[in-house]
């Protein structure tokens, strides 16, 4: 799993903002387009890509991309 391959699977979940503007430093609660609904769209990407689920608390405490990123890792790891 690389984090390049996250961060861009990340940024397909938003409808209007640049997916350049994503890294994985991006601290992605502060994107003027996030929302429940694109929160919603990432834990079903990550399900649905990386065969392992994550809760909207596990979103409520990440920051960054990378924050996600680093607990789906984690996560496949452990499977």
């Amino acid at each position: 799993m690389k984090i390049e391959e996250f961060v861009q699977n990340f940024a397909d979940q938003f409808e209007t903002t640049d997916g350049n503007e994503i890294t994985e430093n991006t601290e992605f609660k502060m994107l003027d387009e996030w929302d429940s609904m694109v929160g919603l769209s990432v834990i079903g990407m990550i399900h649905n890509t990386y065969k392992v689920k994550i809760s909207g608390g596990d979103i409520n405490q990440a920051v960054t991309v990378k924050d996600l990123f680093e607990l789906v890792r984690f996560k496949v790891e452990a499977e």
